[in-house]
Formats: C-alpha cells, sequence, structure tokens
C-alpha cells in the first residue's frame, strides 16, 4: 500500500506520516533523501531524528538511485522526500541538469514492490505562480510531473495544510 502526503513547508506531513508508521507493526524504516548541507541542513536533519527517536526506526540515507536499494526486511518505508530525492538526481556536483522523473518514479515503485506499506512524503511547490530562473523552473515542472505521477500510482493521497490532513484519494487511515 502507498501513501502520498503532500502540502506546503512545515504543515506536519512529518509527524503526520510517522503516526500512519505507527499504526504497522513490523520494522519500520525511515529513507532519508536530504543531504546534509549546511548548518541548517543539519538541525533539519537532527530535529526529524528526535522526532523519530523511539519509534522504532531504522535510518536509511540514500540520496540517489533508490531504485537499486534493497531492504532488509518487508515492512514499513517511510520516505522523506521527493523533493530533496529529485533535486539530488535532476542536478549533479558540478550543477549539470538531468531528468529525473523517471529515476525517482522508478525508484519509488522499486521501494512500493519491497514493503507491507510506503508512505511517501512531497511538497507543493510551484503554486505561487512566481516567475523563476530556468533551472528552477525546470526543478518545478518535474515535481508537478513526479507527484501527479504518485497520485495517481498511490492508494491514498493526504495533503496536509497548517497540520491538517485532507483526504484527496483513497480511504480515510484516521
Amino acid at each position: 500500500m502507498m501513501i502520498l502526503l503532500t502540502g506546503g513547508a512545515a504543515n506536519g506531513k512529518s509527524a503526520f506520516a510517522e503516526s500512519l508508521c505507527m499504526q504497522t507493526d513490523g520494522p519500520r524504516f525511515y529513507l532519508a533523501a536530504m543531504r546534509p548541507y549546511g548548518a541548517e541542513g543539519e538541525a533539519k536533519i537532527a530535529r526529524h531524528r528526535r522526532l523519530r527517536a523511539g519509534k522504532g526506526f531504522t535510518t536509511i540515507e540514500r540520496y540517489t538511485d533508490i531504485a537499486s536499494l534493497r531492504l532488509p526486511a518487508r515492512g514499513t518505508v517511510l520516505l522523506e522526500c521527493i523533493a530533496n530525492l529529485t533535486a539530488n538526481e535532476m542536478f549533479d556536483e558540478t550543477g549539470n541538469m538531468t531528468d529525473p522523473g523517471e529515476r525517482v518514479l522508478a525508484g519509488v515503485d522499486a521501494l512500493n514492490a519491497q514493503c507491507e506499506r510506503l508512505v511517501v512524503i512531497t511538497n507543493d511547490v510551484g503554486s505561487d505562480g512566481v516567475g523563476y530562473p530556468p533551472e528552477t523552473a525546470a526543478y518545478i515542472d518535474a515535481m508537478g510531473r513526479i507527484n501527479a505521477a504518485l497520485a495517481s500510482r498511490a492508494d491514498t493521497v493526504y495533503e496536509l495544510v497548517a497540520g491538517i490532513p485532507i483526504l484527496l484519494k483513497g480511504d480515510s487511515l484516521l
């Protein structure tokens, strides 16, 4: 079963995702896709580690190529997040840009085939209508295509607004 959670920044996606994972028995894996850049990135990672403490998650850090990842056991996976994974797959270390869509979607499909429950966090980007430089516009376009494809694949989709989960597709898990 795949569950997609979307919404703006700091709207409660992580906490809600963890609560969905806690509904299940068996192994729990947290797949972290955020590269630890700078003090702000390190602080965000530390905060998420504190939130997961004592909840039985095994953390797997994987920034690209999740299609080749093999989980040690079947269980529940929390993938956080598609926005980071997309950026990692889209831009290499020198700033060269490629279309990440197929790699990201293949990775999510591979994970979904290996677990009982896959909870995927993504971000709502591009809804502000502001013009951006070409690289940012390409990223927003890629995120839109990836998010639409993930929503079509997901069994259940929620949008988080001000910490409130709004069911968009599927059966409620609350």
